[in-house]
């Protein structure tokens, strides 16, 4: 005769806190309306875990992920305080261009294990040590993994920042299963013309794949300026091509 196995109380309350969606939690906010406005709670959900994903291999868009991320993680040190973990198994981060997007050095402490398996369990450690934000760069992540993220950090109210790695040119590290509460495409666009000759400030083109009780959805925003803040491309100068091009040929 087979019996129906049964479940903890503690076990149902963790299983429905990730089936069921809420707007009663902490949220790390954006400052961004036209961004906040369209995340169910208005803002990223600090008790969980969220996946961002360069849109391709290129370099330029591993860098804005990698920037994406650092702006997130610059406002909450703000927030609390306190530093926050990056773990990579990779030693290539550069502290100046971090810097450019608002987490300074003394905000950050790295960790550097020998592959993804160490580095899930450094990550564990960490968010159960109370760590206020936790940024982990991986290839290779089970569905199992994920669950066990998303749940350490909903019962330590911390926000987990996996970005991932692509394992193949060609494959999107976002196509893997994943018990994340955001999923992130994040990519480069074209910067703002100027009057004269010269890069305006970066543009990113932020695609949400999937957000949990939300619809998914894509902008372009400004890129993180040096309090790790997005910002919504100002409405395009009125000009005529006549006077762009003067202006290009006086600053030659």
């Amino acid at each position: 005769m087979l019996t129906t196995p049964t479940l903890s109380s503690s076990t149902i309350a963790r299983l429905r806190a990730i089936a069921v969606p809420s707007t009663s939690y902490r949220t790390v906010p954006f400052g961004v309306e036209g961004l906040d406005a369209r995340l169910v709670g208005r803002g990223l959900r600090a008790g969980a875990l969220h996946e961002v994903a360069a849109r391709s291999c290129s370099l330029m868009d591993d860098a804005a992920a990698t920037l994406f991320l650092a702006g997130i993680a610059a406002r909450e040190a703000a927030g609390t305080g306190a530093p926050v973990l990056w773990t990579s198994c990779r030693c290539d981060l550069y502290a100046p261009g971090l810097a450019q997007a608002g987490l300074r050095s003394a905000d950050v402490i790295h960790a550097q294990p020998r592959d993804d398996q160490q580095l899930l369990a450094v990550v564990e450690d960490a968010i159960r040590d109370g760590t206020p934000a936790v940024i982990a760069e991986a290839s290779r992540v089970s569905m199992v993994a994920t669950r066990r993220l998303q749940l350490v950090a909903a019962e330590a109210d911390i926000p987990v920042l996996l970005m991932r790695r692509r394992r193949s040119r060609d494959a999107d590290p976002l196509g893997e299963p994943s018990a994340a509460w955001t999923r992130w495409r994040i990519g480069v666009a074209p910067s703002e013309r100027l009057p004269v000759a010269g890069v305006g400030r970066a543009r990113w083109s932020v695609e949400l794949a999937r957000q949990r009780g939300g619809e998914a959805f894509s902008l372009v925003l400004e890129a993180c300026d040096e309090t790790g803040r997005l910002a919504v491309p100002a409405a395009p100068r009125r000009r005529t091509a006549e006077a762009v091009g003067t202006a290009r040929g006086a600053a030659a």
